[in-house]
């Protein structure tokens, strides 16, 4: 993975910090560049899933500015390191705007600091998107009302859940499942709830909830507690490195239905965590699968593959898609974040490598979950679903 950058992108950046302040709308206007901050966890508790959506960010932008820009402008990321924490994602989304001046800032990856960074872009009036912050409360806030500069590439959690909890009735013909939720994560606990109501709703039966939080890495307790029970699937909807130790241990204790979980899971840790033999009848939602035989996923691919010399993951593929959502909102011309803003809300039918995109009244994107089967350790299957 890349190392963290503090700050960086070239000496016109440097000098850039050294004098603007204050408000106002983001402006493209700059030269013959048009700014965009880059926001992401790149160290810290999340950082594969930062450094993965950049490693996609940046070669989306190679790609525009080989082939001549945004109307004769290049694209210049102003990259920052977020560390994994709200606070610094706020600070930094704070120095983007007001003192690089960007149009607009992607990112961060995890729902609690994107959320974080946007009264800022409210403030300064320049849209903030995110390529992974599923919470459904990102784009929407607590009494419902639209966050006007928020957006986002990926589908919600309540979208994710309720799928998942559709496949696994109408594609697996589960009767009962248990629930075992990250009770420190907002993200764990939004998509047990969908998965629940609508789990329940179609005859299914939740037969035990169990709960964790993050950082635990004995898990033997709840899982002893599950192992008697009768049950045709664990729904397990947390990150990598917590999934990784539970799967591991459930199948030492001999645990073997399926266990299903959630884009959380998609990081080549959890093969790590959990063991490849442990990682069979493994089923997680994901945005994308190097497994399509899209044309356009897998030029991606091989493109891909020859800048980093590995295969891409769903990470950096929606780093990929969410800076040419970007850049597609820029093409009619947006020199400001508010004409920016406009532009990103009317998106209709983008062709993305993770899905086709359109932009709902909610700033939430429009698209199929797909949904992949781990055997061996490996991604072997993977299907289109909408919920």
């Amino acid at each position: 993975m890349k190392k963290a950058w503090k700050i960086i992108a070239s000496a016109a950046v440097t000098v850039g910090l050294l004098t603007g302040c204050g408000g106002g709308s983001g402006t493209a206007a700059s030269g013959d560049t048009i700014k965009i901050g880059v926001n992401y966890e790149l160290s810290g508790d999340v950082a594969t899933y930062g450094q993965a959506n950049v490693e996609g960010i940046e070669m989306a932008t190679e790609e525009i500015n080989n082939a001549g820009g945004i109307k004769g402008k290049k694209i210049e990321l102003v990259k920052y390191d977020n560390k994994s924490t709200a606070s610094e994602a706020t600070t930094l989304a704070t120095k983007l705007m007001t003192q690089d001046k960007v149009i607009a800032q992607i990112g961060p990856a995890t729902s609690g600091a994107f959320k974080a960074t946007i009264p800022v872009a409210d403030k300064s009036k320049v849209p903030v998107v995110t390529g992974s912050a599923t919470a459904d409360d990102v784009t929407v806030d607590a009494q419902g009302k639209v966050q006007q500069y928020a957006f986002r590439t990926c589908f919600s959690d309540s979208y994710q859940g309720t799928a998942m909890a559709k496949y696994a009735r109408e594609k697996k013909n589960a009767q009962s499942a248990v629930i075992l939720t990250d009770n420190s994560s907002d993200y764990s606990k939004g998509l047990t709830a969908s998965f629940e109501k609508t789990f329940t709703e179609a005859g299914g039966k939740v037969v035990s909830k169990q709960s964790y939080n993050k950082g635990d890495t004995d898990f033997n307790a709840i899982l002893t507690a599950i192992r008697g029970q009768q049950f045709d699937m664990i729904y397990l909807p947390g990150y990598y490195s917590e999934a990784g130790l539970i799967i591991k241990q459930a199948r030492a204790q001999g645990i073997t239905q399926p266990i299903v979980g959630a884009d959380g899971f998609d990081s080549p840790k959890l093969a790590e965590l959990a063991g490849k033999d442990a990682l069979t009848n493994v089923f997680f939602s994901n945005h994308y699968s190097s497994l399509s035989t899209d044309p356009a996923v897998q030029k991606f691919i091989t493109d891909f593959k020859a800048k980093y010399n590995k295969e891409p993951d769903a990470f950096n593929a929606l780093g990929y898609d969410t800076l040419k959502f970007v850049a597609n909102g820029l093409q009619g011309g947006a020199t400001t974040g508010a004409d920016l803003e406009k532009a990103l809300a009317a998106t209709k039918d983008f062709q993305g490598v993770t899905g086709t995109i359109s932009v709902d009244a909610n700033h939430n994107a429009v698209k199929s979950v797909t949904v992949i089967e781990m055997r061996n350790g490996v991604q072997a299957a993977a299907e289109k679903f909408d919920a």
